[in-house]
């Protein structure tokens, strides 16, 4: 699919993309589309304990770091220590560029090179590698997935299973190798930091979960610790280990290790609880046929919102996460639902920095007054609460299956869209109940706000850039909507919502998304990214007028500083 979204991805890039090597200049322009951030969070109500603990997870949380540097490319680590050692303001600006990209491709500029083709003897590919560092280099896709077919069934699971990766042996044979023996040296140092610091904290929950997760990084097994993470619940709130499977663009099946270190918001989590009430009903009422629909939700998994101390790997790169829904383990999704965390300070800082200042470029100066926090913040909670409703099972011909088995590398840009619309969708639906009365309100003036915070927010995801899965998702999204009247474009480069339309429009993309999954229907997919992963010449005008706005927040880890420095 790669290759299918290339043209389209360049059709957007090209206007912000810049010759390798970039100059200087080129790289202080690149830099500046990341708005610098002084992240901090409140830790004065933390124990003693918790803060001896909270240092240990960070220093831990830079070991992932390193991690994910070798899963992105083999040559990472090399070249990130050759970058080091020119202390020129080149190379300075290169080390800074790469650091914030976690390699050597532009991440807002469809992963092209930004550095010489080759540094201090490294060869660097043109392109980010579709296959990362998980499975041979030169392998094609063809001849992985031959093998795995052929494989039996325990291990083509295994083959395919978020924490192994694939190398060859002597003979030149694909084989298995677990994360735990790929990374021993660094997992073997991350857990007994996480050791360490369970035996600071004075939180059972957390004492257990750091424990667990510390046998996890030396057995494989994430299983049991992934059902503690499920279940923590103290000041310090932790999220450490391979999870999103996103680096993985030649199957989407491999996990790359991440790191949040943050400090619940109690005040903020109990907020949330009365969507935990209505978990069931949702699903019931999805845009989907009966047939499909899950007739009993896992258990209600815990939403809890934080603020951000540090963030590493996967968690701190590019464009930054305003929020997550872990675990992605079908196992874990079917029993129990998924875990959601909202980074409370990243919003704040994301909106401020760049919602706000695009929506005065994109909607007429009568729309803007509608575009607030609290429906950013909400819609954002709605999508990554429907990452857990809708099809997790797939079957075909009597088999089992997964819509991220059946769906391969179209299944993050479908469900991360997915997400979006069936979030709005469930955000309405509970508007006109009036549940949310309390929250976002209900009436027009709320509908008003919700929509139209939606439409300034889609500009803001397709200001990335179409290399991500959640813009190619927006793409898909604001082209459909368009294209069924809920959008209007004024032409100018202004867009605004028909509130006679959109709902309709929300509910006809919606069952597509949901019934893509639920049939597992791989060519659907394809053709329905090949038609809408595009920049439209009307869309373009607005984004032609944001070069000025940043692109996302480059956040500097002040608390974290704080605590280390102590």
């Amino acid at each position: 699919m790669k290759k299918i979204l290339l043209p389209l991805a360049m059709a957007f890039a090209c206007a912000s993309a810049y010759a390798a090597p970039a100059s200087l200049a080129d790289l202080d322009k690149m830099t500046k589309r990341f708005a610098p951030v002084a992240l901090t969070a409140d830790t004065s109500q933390l124990s003693a304990g918790d803060k001896r603990a909270i240092a240990k997870l960070i220093e831990a949380a830079k070991i992932i770091d390193v991690l994910q540097l070798r899963q992105r490319w083999s040559g990472n680590e090399a070249l990130w220590a050759a970058l080091q050692k020119d202390q020129t303001p080149l190379g300075k600006a290169r080390l800074n560029y790469f650091w914030l990209n976690k390699g050597p491709w532009s991440i807002l500029d469809d992963h092209q090179r930004f550095l010489p083709a080759e540094v201090s003897g490294i060869a660097i590919p043109e392109k980010k590698p579709e296959a990362g560092n998980f499975y041979p280099e030169g392998a094609t896709k063809q001849a992985l997935e031959s093998w795995m077919s052929a494989l039996p069934a325990k291990d083509k699971e295994q083959a395919q299973w978020f924490f192994t990766t694939i190398r060859k042996n002597p003979a030149g044979q694909f084989t298995i190798v677990k994360y735990s023996d790929e990374y021993k040296p660094e997992l073997e140092k991350a857990a007994a930091l996480l050791k360490q610091a369970a035996a600071d904290t004075d939180n059972a929950s957390l004492k257990n979960f750091l424990q667990l997760r510390a046998d996890a990084f030396l057995s494989n097994d994430y299983l049991a610790s992934d059902f503690a993470w499920m279940d923590l619940d103290a000041p310090v709130d932790i999220t450490i280990g391979p999870y999103e499977t996103y680096n993985d663009e030649l199957f989407g099946y491999k996990a790359a290790f991440e790191a949040y270190v943050n400090i619940r918001d109690q005040k903020e989590t109990q907020k949330l609880d009365f969507f935990a009430k209505h978990m069931q009903e949702l699903e019931d009422n999805l845009p989907l046929e009966a047939k499909y629909r899950n007739p009993k939700v896992g258990a209600l998994a815990p939403m809890v919102v934080v603020n951000q101390v540090y963030g590493a790997g996967d968690g701190n790169m590019g464009v930054q996460t305003a929020a997550y829904n872990l675990p992605n383990d079908e196992r874990i999704i079917s029993q129990r639902g998924s875990k959601r965390v909202m980074l409370k300070n990243v919003q704040q800082a994301k909106f401020k920095s760049t919602l706000t200042p695009i929506s005065k470029l994109v909607l007429k100066p009568a729309d803007q007054k509608d575009v607030d926090f609290d429906s950013f913040f909400t819609h954002i909670l709605a999508h990554e609460i429907t990452h857990g409703l809708g099809p997790h099972i797939t079957k075909a011909n009597g088999a089992e299956s997964t819509p991220r088995q059946d769906l391969k590398e179209a299944y993050s840009t479908i469900e991360e869209a997915k997400a979006d619309i069936t979030g709005l969708y469930a955000l309405a639906y509970m508007m006109d109940k009036g549940q949310l009365a309390g929250t976002l309100g209900q009436g027009a003036a709320a509908e008003r706000k919700l929509y139209t915070t939606f439409l300034a927010s889609a500009f803001r995801t397709l200001h990335f850039g179409l290399t991500d899965s959640h813009a190619r998702g927006m793409a898909i999204q604001m082209n459909y909507i368009l294209d069924k009247g809920g959008f209007i474009s004024h032409g100018d480069g202004t867009f605004a919502v028909d509130f006679k339309k959109i709902k309709q429009a929300v509910i006809d993309l919606d069952r597509e998304f949901l019934t893509i999954e639920a049939t597992g229907d791989y060519a659907r997919a394809k053709e329905m990214m090949a038609k809408y992963v595009v920049i439209r010449p009307d869309v373009q005008k607005a984004l032609d007028k944001m070069k000025t706005v940043p692109n996302d927040i480059r956040p500097e880890f002040k608390t974290a500083n704080t605590l280390l420095a102590k």
